[in-house]
């Protein structure tokens, strides 16, 4: 599998890095990082003071060159009705987004002694290998340290993994 990594906006280099490197570990796929794009037009509500979600998938299918193709961007999203998404994946499409702009705070509420850079980085990880599993067909997990679990706020996704469950894990093999 290639995923094409599309930064949409400033993405920080190492924001990059750390993606490439969880979806290598996580899928043993071929990664690379596209030229940087502009934040879609009309993608802005100004009624919310936040940008659609689905416009940066569209981005990324289009200009992507991958099987996969993942926009990376650190504005603030959302979907529908949802208030926020830290990321969104069509269930077995090529694209997906996530953001990073709700993925950095100063600590991930005493779980662990590590830095707001170390936390950060685990964050942007996990939701890339999340959002790139569903588009290779999974569906979200019950179990809570699967990489695949639902997490609408960053103490869950703090509490995962950064891996998939054997069941996960069996069911793209």
């Amino acid at each position: 599998m290639h995923v094409d990594i599309v930064p949409v906006g400033e993405v920080n280099p190492g924001v990059k890095r750390e993606a490439s490197g969880g979806l290598r570990s996580v899928y043993d796929c071929n990664v690379t990082v596209h030229d940087q794009q502009a934040v879609p037009d009309d993608s802005f509500d100004e009624s919310r003071e936040q940008y659609r979600a689905e416009e940066f998938i569209d981005l990324a299918k289009r200009v992507g060159s991958g099987e996969k193709n993942l926009a990376i961007t650190p504005k603030d999203l959302f979907y529908h009705r949802r208030n926020y998404v830290f990321g969104l994946a069509y269930l077995g499409g090529s694209g997906s987004v996530i953001s990073t702009y709700r993925l950095r705070t100063s600590s991930d509420g005493g779980f662990s002694q590590r830095s707001a850079e170390e936390i950060f980085s685990d964050r942007v990880r996990k939701e890339v290998v999340h959002e790139v599993g569903h588009t290779v067909g999974l569906e979200h997990c019950d179990n809570k340290f699967c990489v695949m679990n639902f997490s609408p706020t960053v103490r869950e996704v703090d509490q995962k993994e950064e891996r998939l469950c054997g069941s996960c894990q069996r069911e793209i093999l």
